[in-house]
């Protein structure tokens, strides 16, 4: 399969305040715009054999105070330590706020991408460091020239969300087509 609106997608999130099902759904927006059905699902609601089900899974997580990973994901985690995401691809998306804890901006999507890697999920939608302005991330390379998925600082630059998930959005569709190619 090779275009992205054949594929089954799902888009798979935890939250304690809201914020991360928000951009969630303004990623589902976007797809939806480009013909692509996204299933939402929250993390609380699925098992491990859930993602057997699609050909491209979108995760997101928020990275809390000093780089906590969100209570669901963490309590979950199984989900996706016994996941077999070989042949996935696998997109992420995480929150943080780059002022107050610009030491660990986007822990929580460093720690997931670490486990998804483990089970055999080819990354997509790794996005540029530029324009942010943070010390320290697990969620980002060595070198911090790029996030290990969509980085979004709703406390310090809500107004740049929408643009950067549209953004986003059009480079999964292209990786994931160019990678079904290959």
């Amino acid at each position: 399969m090779s275009a992205i609106s054949d594929a089954r997608v799902a888009l798979v999130f935890g939250t304690d305040t809201g914020n991360t099902e928000d951009v969630g759904e303004k990623i589902c927006e976007q797809f939806a715009g480009a013909g692509v059905a996204v299933e939402m699902v929250n993390i609380v609601d699925i098992d491990s054999q859930f993602f057997s089900n699609y050909d491209l899974i979108i995760m997101g997580i928020p990275t809390w105070d000093f780089g906590g990973i969100q209570e669901d994901w963490e309590e979950r985690e199984d989900i996706i330590t016994d996941a077999d995401l070989n042949g996935k691809k696998v997109a992420l998306y995480g929150l943080g706020d780059q002022l107050g804890y610009g030491d660990y901006f986007l822990d929580a999507m460093g720690w997931l991408h670490e486990r998804v890697l483990k089970v055999g999920a080819t990354m997509i939608g790794y996005w540029p460091t530029e324009g942010y302005d943070f010390e320290a991330s697990l969620g980002c390379s060595e070198d911090k020239s790029y996030f290990f998925g969509l980085a979004v600082d709703d406390d310090q630059q809500f107004e740049q969300t929408d643009d950067r998930v549209n953004r986003w959005v059009v480079q999964i569709c292209q990786e994931f087509e160019a990678a079904a190619a290959a």
